[in-house]
């Protein structure tokens, strides 16, 4: 079961609402995304702007799950907002595919993507939850000025925890390229 990653496109708008579902815990607490409109900031209109980055993996054709980045500012009111220039994470992998490692690989290969264009990402995570252990295996360290609080979704106390990403060049398929050599 090897996972494939295809960037998400602002016109796979419905990827990324069905994914968020699982990313906020939706299914967990029995809520819907029309119950809760603060969640709109994390993917309305996603991929219309530079400040949205993010991929979603398929297994034997079928959506297995999604990794997704989005610069918001202070106004938005977001669990795990650090600054205007560090973009929040979320990701969801669909019940049947979690376990498999799929998870692990779609936020190693977004760390590649976005070490491009950001120095850190932020994630919100329920303080006493799993998911904290899964974040610092990936490098993700507590927030220095993380307060704890309430998550708008159920109202459990979470954290903000960062990563500081690894500076990498944006390399183009046409770099190096040189059309004399274009048959070789």
């Amino acid at each position: 079961m090897k996972p494939i990653f295809y960037f998400l496109r602002s016109s796979e708008q419905k990827i990324l609402t069905d994914m968020l579902h699982y990313a906020m815990r939706l299914d967990d607490v029995k809520k819907s995304l029309t119950e809760l409109p603060n969640l709109s900031i994390y993917h309305e209109f996603y991929g219309f702007t530079s400040k949205d980055l993010g991929l979603y993996a398929l297994v034997d054709n079928q959506l297995s799950g999604a990794v997704w980045i989005r610069r918001l500012n202070g106004d938005h009111g977001s669990n795990g907002y650090i600054d205007d220039n560090t973009p929040i994470l979320n990701i969801a992998v669909l019940p049947e595919f979690r376990g498999k490692g799929i998870g692990s690989q779609m936020i190693e290969q977004l760390f590649i993507e976005a070490g491009a264009l950001y120095e850190n990402i932020s994630v919100s995570v329920v303080q006493d939850s799993p998911a904290v252990h899964f974040y610092e295996r990936h490098g993700f360290v507590l927030h220095d000025k993380s307060i704890v609080e309430q998550s708008f979704v159920d109202g459990k106390y979470v954290i903000t925890l960062i990563k500081k990403l690894q500076k990498a060049a944006v390399i183009r398929p046409s770099d190096g390229y040189d059309p004399r050599r274009w048959m070789d």
